[in-house]
């Protein structure tokens, strides 16, 4: 019952975002209505050096097959990295640590995923006149790594898979692999911070996503550690 009351939650937060009244400009991302707090953009690893980076975009390696970040780079809003700190702390507690597959994606980027994807398959990729909460700087995607071997654990699906799979109520693949799928959402989830995708098992959206405005800065042209734009 608690897991069903955390999924509509979650659906509701959706909902929300998605009638958020915004404008959207001839060539560009959508504008909402504000106000805003100030963009604070950093990069992950300059605040914890031990989170993995296993940036999909940045390589081949993607539902693509190539390429569409020029840097294996992840950045968050500060408040939202900050929080993702106190759970891969935890984690560490437990033997597991964050591998960190993408995080703040310019919107230009859900553009292009949107335009290539089958419309059946859309439920998986953001509506570009909407925006993603990961063009906000506020939503992460995320597996675990086992301390002990330094390896990326299996889930039930495979990171960015269209399939059932995917989904955090899906009943299939191993008793093991429920079990660290599990262990990642109570990870994030425990002390209200984050909360999960329900169609995507690595996807977590940060609590206070509203507070900031849909981005399409390049990871070039953000400083780190501050987070601000380079001049």
């Amino acid at each position: 019952m608690k897991k069903y009351y955390g999924l509509l939650a979650a659906f509701c937060m959706v909902v929300s975002i998605a009638t958020e009244v915004m404008a959207q400009t001839p060539s560009g991302p959508p504008i909402g209505a504000g106000p805003y707090r100030p963009n604070a953009l950093v990069e992950l690893v300059k605040l914890d050096s031990t989170i993995k980076l296993d940036i999909r975009y940045a390589t081949p390696n993607n539902f693509f097959g190539k390429a569409v970040y020029t840097e294996p780079r992840a950045f968050l809003q500060r408040p939202a990295a900050e929080a993702l700190l106190l759970v891969h702390r935890w984690l560490k507690e437990q033997g597991y640590g964050l591998v960190v597959y993408d995080a703040y994606r310019p919107w230009s980027v859900t553009k292009l995923f949107w335009d290539i994807t089958p419309p059946e398959k859309r439920v998986f990729v953001a509506d570009p006149s909407v925006g993603s909460v990961h063009n906000r700087g506020c939503a992460v995607d995320v597996g675990l790594v086992d301390l002990r071997t330094g390896h990326e654990v299996e889930m039930p699906g495979a990171y960015d898979e269209m399939t059932e799979r995917s989904f955090v109520t899906y009943t299939g693949g191993t008793a093991e692999q429920r079990a660290r799928r599990d262990l990642l959402r109570k990870a994030m989830e425990q002390d209200g911070y984050f909360f999960v995708l329900p169609e995507e098992w690595w996807h977590y959206n940060f609590k206070d996503l509203r507070d900031y405005a849909i981005q399409d800065i390049p990871f070039s042209a953000i400083d780190s550690p501050s987070g601000s734009k380079k001049p």
